[in-house]
């Protein structure tokens, strides 16, 4: 392990340990920092950049560097569609209360802001191949963006996909002024007749696009989580496609599997 390395990881672990708080400064990288760990200023300034390309902290020209606030974490857990699935018959005022992101993060309707766009779109061939119908079949295509108000930065990107003549059955689902819509997807289809059987979900991680990187305000060298979800009603037939890309800096992923017992 390169020097600048196990600084990085020396000052990391100091910071972890709470010897500089949220938005405190760090020693000034000389004399300070090269006093104390016995090295050139080339060489704290690459430990320093390693940290800032991680996210863990913000160097300010002319000020120094600073330990920077962790961004909002989001707690994705797979119970999180049976959890959406026992509200979606649930009377308007309970599902009004609270949402799959709240659950997510902690966080009150009040601290989010939400929006929403939708469009009519063709099908391409892989979602068509999903849906079992014909490429160029009429999607609904909704834009869903839920930002922290503090930070002002998406917590994901989704694009979500239903086929556009099963949901005209009601109008208001065709409505983006609808949104938020309490209960959320589940909820919409319980509406035209639709109970979920499963959610299959498919993850890779990877670098993000110029566009991903810019709109969740990530720093180089952070990954994002590309998740596919396909929800599938009791008929065994998809009826609902989203792509959501969860930054890598600030979403947890958690897995429970229940087991059979011998």
């Amino acid at each position: 392990m390169a020097k600048y390395e196990k600084i990085a990881d020396d000052l990391r672990k100091r910071i972890e340990d709470g010897e500089w708080e949220p938005g405190a400064k760090l020693p000034s990288e000389t004399p300070e920092l090269t006093s104390q760990y016995k090295t050139s200023l080339p060489t704290i300034r690459q430990a320093l950049a390693v940290l800032a390309a991680e996210g863990t902290v913000d160097k300010v020209h002319g000020r120094g560097n600073f330990v920077r606030k962790p961004r909002q974490l989001v707690v994705r857990s797979n119970e999180r569609h049976q959890w959406e699935k026992d509200r979606a018959r649930q009377p308007q005022e309970t599902r009004e209360m609270t949402g799959a992101t709240e659950r997510d993060t902690g966080l009150g309707l009040g601290d989010l802001d939400f929006s929403a766009v939708f469009r009519k779109v063709e099908a391409a061939p892989d979602l068509a191949d999903l849906f079992a119908v014909p490429a160029g079949t009429a999607l609904l295509e909704r834009t869903y963006r839920t930002s922290y108000r503090e930070e002002g930065v998406p917590l994901n990107l989704v694009h979500s996909y239903l086929v556009y003549e099963v949901v005209q059955a009601n109008p208001d689902l065709l409505e983006a002024s609808r949104e938020p819509w309490p209960g959320g997807t589940q909820n919409q289809l319980f509406t035209i007749g639709i109970e979920l059987d499963r959610v299959v979900e498919h993850i890779t991680a990877r670098p993000p696009t110029a566009e991903e990187a810019e709109e969740l305000d990530l720093r180089a060298g952070v990954s994002v989580f590309a998740l596919r979800k396909i929800s599938y009603d009791t008929d065994g037939r998809v009826v609902e496609v989203s792509n959501v890309i969860l930054p890598g800096d600030r979403t947890e992923m958690v897995f429970t599997t229940p087991l059979n017992r011998w």
